[in-house]
């Protein structure tokens, strides 16, 4: 029973780390990466679709995006979803393919996307924290149903904090790696 606890808490903070990685994904830095995109969703044939399904989306500079759509008439309505996405970012197209760049950021942004990242962080160690919660209560829960000892309930509490403390230290390694990459010019 314990095992199964720790097993969901370990599955639960996972997530949580994942869904950061997600987060600081999609906050823009002065490089173009294809992830920029992935919750642009261009409506095709009636229903929305995520851009990367319907083009191929390729890095040909640091700083410039080439998306190329796999038909051509969906060239407008990729251009509008990437506005409707407010990214920052303004498409140009050719007719044939759709370029990206990426402007430059200001010591202001940087700072803004900084901020961006720290509360994207404390949330996903909110969660993992939120996550440690529930499983000491289950393991109270046990005890207090005698099917667990109290020395046992010492252990796994020990067991999930050591877990705790190792997501936290894991999401606090993830924003400092962003912030060194927001804030390098």
């Amino acid at each position: 029973m314990i095992e199964d606890i720790i097993k969901d808490a370990t599955e639960r903070m996972e997530k949580s780390l994942h869904s950061l990685e997600i987060a600081f994904n999609k906050i823009r830095t002065g490089r173009a990466h294809p992830s920029l995109l992935d919750g642009v969703m261009v409506s095709y044939y009636g229903s929305d679709t995520a851009l990367n399904q319907l083009a191929n989306i390729t890095v040909e500079e640091s700083r410039l995006l080439v998306i190329t759509p796999w038909e051509r008439p969906l060239i407008s309505e990729i251009e509008k979803a990437i506005m409707r996405a407010d990214l920052g970012l303004n498409p140009s197209n050719n007719g044939e393919s759709i370029r990206l760049p990426m402007p430059a950021l200001t010591e202001e942004t940087r700072r803004e996307y900084t901020k961006q990242a720290k509360n994207e962080a404390e949330g996903a160690r909110v969660a993992v924290r939120n996550i440690r919660r529930d499983a000491n209560a289950h393991i109270k829960e046990l005890l207090k149903n005698k099917e667990v000892s109290e020395d046992d309930q010492r252990r796994a509490e020990d067991r999930i904090q050591k877990l705790t403390d190792k997501f936290i230290a894991s999401v606090d390694a993830a924003f400092a790696v962003k912030e060194k990459e927001l804030l390098s010019i």
